[in-house]
């Protein structure tokens, strides 16, 4: 055969030489594959934290509502400007408004409403009347509330854990009001309120404190949160000569009541809390609330550290002034959100523990909540309608009055102060009996020593 000459070659080698003697040429070897680029970091995933708020947006204390709902989306807007972080997310606050016309049943109807929406935190309300109700069905859920403006002291007394407030409360404003009328020199004082949970709250505690104090109530007289007419309890008091007429309740009744006052020829001197506080009310009442006061939990505005740039802030945004609580609601959104920052979370079971340990340089205040949820330390300043204006007269309270706050859920009266009296003096009997035996099992111990 022709391969017989080449023994050594295998068939298979021979095929190959045949194959390339055809001209079938020898693959390329693959080249190994370039490495990869790295890959892009994930982008942060994004979350909302929905933040309700209630107020009354229609009916007579709308513009109060407004203000208040203005106050807390300036604060949302500025938050959402950080860009922030928590719990490895970036968060976006959305504002949840409601309206519930200060009306109790309303308030319930709004905050199931927030509840079902599964909000973070709510913010409201404004009145005590629809608060009270509320807060309950928030603390049902388990949702963190900060009121900026309900000062009804049963708001906190209820227990919840989930309820806060960033003003001073009725118990606090009423003690002031008393004193500071004691002060102006007034014998005698008739006393007017709504009938509303903030305005008999604060009548109530406002008829404590001046009596205390030594003034005569004269009359007690009540009308309703939604009264225009108020001549008929004012021909009764003018009869009293009262020096003083207190109104517990809101600035769309007192301006007309001031008014009538003066219509009527009374002679008193009108005196009212933070709902009268406002330049609505003088609007209202016009001439009239010439020269008579009011009071605001808080140091004025333009005194606080923060205070003048966020009334620049506010009247640039939404072109129109301050009411009366918008610097409170923006700093209980303030509030809300450090808390979420300090627990990394915004979770309410998770961010709760955090508001009751709030520390915050607020507009209004240095925040500090009590076991209680109340604001430590509240002051209250008073004011005096001159020229259309709230003039500033001085600032009460503070630490004294919280203290004050302190002894009044301890203690009733007299009877609380004499009861506490003689339990610190047994508790002092009972020091010096022990330093007795004391001594005298000393003294056996070193007589059984030199016994030994």
């Amino acid at each position: 055969m022709q391969f017989s000459r080449f023994p050594g070659i295998t068939l298979a080698l021979a095929a190959s030489i045949a194959l390339i003697g055809c001209g079938q040429k020898e693959e390329p070897k693959p080249q190994a594959a370039a490495p990869a680029a790295p890959a892009a970091p994930a982008p942060k995933p994004e979350m909302t934290v929905k933040v309700g708020h209630v107020a009354p947006m229609t009916g007579p204390q709308a513009h109060l509502g407004k203000d208040n709902e203005n106050g807390a989306k300036l604060a949302v807007e500025e938050l959402n400007a950080q860009g922030l972080e928590i719990g490895g997310a970036k968060v976006k606050f959305e504002l949840l408004a409601e309206d519930d016309q200060a009306d109790p049943k309303q308030g319930t109807i709004v905050a199931q409403k927030l509840v079902d929406a599964k909000v973070n935190g709510v913010i409201g309300h404004l009145n005590s009347g629809t608060t009270i109700p509320a807060s309950k069905l928030y603390a049902d859920a388990g949702i963190p509330q900060i009121s900026p403006s309900a000062t009804n002291p049963k708001y906190t007394q209820q227990g919840f854990a989930t309820a806060f407030r960033v003003m001073a409360n009725d118990i606090q404003q009423g003690k002031v009001l008393g004193e500071f009328a004691a002060k102006q020199g007034m014998k005698t004082v008739a006393i007017i309120d709504d009938r509303t949970a903030y305005g008999q709250g604060l009548a109530d505690e406002f008829r404590k404190s001046a009596e205390a104090a030594g003034l005569k109530v004269v009359a007690n007289e009540y009308t309703n949160d939604k009264a225009t007419d108020f001549k008929a309890i004012l021909t009764k008091i003018k009869s009293t000569k009262a020096d003083l007429v207190f109104y517990g309740g809101m600035d769309a009744q007192g301006g007309p009541l001031a008014k009538q006052m003066k219509e009527l020829g009374l002679k008193a001197k009108f005196l009212g809390g933070d709902g009268v506080c406002t330049p609505e009310f003088m609007k209202l009442g016009g001439p009239a609330t010439e020269g008579h006061y009011c009071s605001m939990p808080g140091v004025p505005l333009e005194k606080m550290a923060k205070g003048p740039e966020f009334k620049d802030k506010f009247t640039k945004k939404f072109n129109a002034e301050i009411q009366l609580y918008a610097p409170n609601v923006y700093d209980a959104v303030m509030v809300m959100a450090d808390a979420m920052k300090r627990a990394n979370s915004v979770e309410p079971a998770k961010y709760l523990p955090e508001v009751g340990k709030t520390s915050y340089e607020g507009v209004t205040a240095r925040i500090e909540f009590d076991e209680k949820g109340d604001l430590k330390g509240g002051a209250i300043s008073i004011y005096q309608y001159q020229g259309g204006q709230l003039a500033y007269v001085e600032t009460l309270g503070g630490a004294g009055v919280a203290e004050a706050v302190k002894e009044a859920a301890t203690a009733t009266g007299d009877a609380a102060k004499a009861v506490a009296g003689a339990a610190t003096e047994a508790a002092k009997d009972a020091v010096k009996d022990a330093a007795g035996a004391v001594k005298d099992a000393a003294e056996a111990t070193k007589a059984a020593v030199e016994k030994k």
